[in-house]
C-alpha cells in the first residue's frame, strides 16, 4: 500500500484558509466540520462528505474554494455522501456515512 499524500491535502487545505485537525487511517478531519474528507482507493482520489448538520452554504463554500485551489495538483475531489458525527464515549467518536458515493467530479484536470 504507497503512503497517502496528506501533506499534499493538508497544503491545499491551509491554501484556502482551513485547517486540517486530524487525520486517522483514511479520514481527514478539517477545523470546521462541515465536511471530511477521505483518500480514495488509489490515494489521488479525495472523497468529500457533508456534515448532515452542516448548513448548505458552508460546506458548498469550502468544497469550492478547495476545488478551485486543487486546479494545479494531481488529485481528483469526488462528492461523497452525508454524515453524521455523535459521541461514542469519552475518548471516541462514531461516524455514520448516509449515502452511497455519487462520482460527480468537482473539477476537471488543467
Amino acid at each position: 500500500m504507497s503512503l497517502r499524500p496528506l501533506g499534499k491535502v493538508k497544503e491545499l487545505v491551509e491554501s484556502v484558509g482551513m485547517r486540517v485537525s486530524y487525520a486517522y487511517d483514511d479520514l481527514v478531519f478539517l477545523d470546521h466540520n462541515a465536511f471530511i474528507m477521505q483518500f480514495g482507493d488509489d490515494n489521488r482520489t479525495i472523497l468529500i462528505h457533508t456534515n448532515s448538520e452542516a448548513k448548505e452554504h458552508e460546506a458548498g463554500d469550502g468544497i469550492g474554494k478547495l476545488k478551485m485551489a486543487a486546479l494545479s495538483l494531481d488529485l481528483d475531489f469526488i462528492v461523497g455522501g452525508s454524515y453524521t458525527l455523535t459521541r461514542a464515549d469519552d475518548t471516541n467518536i462514531s461516524i455514520e456515512f448516509h449515502d452511497q458515493v455519487c462520482r460527480i467530479p468537482l473539477h476537471a484536470k488543467p
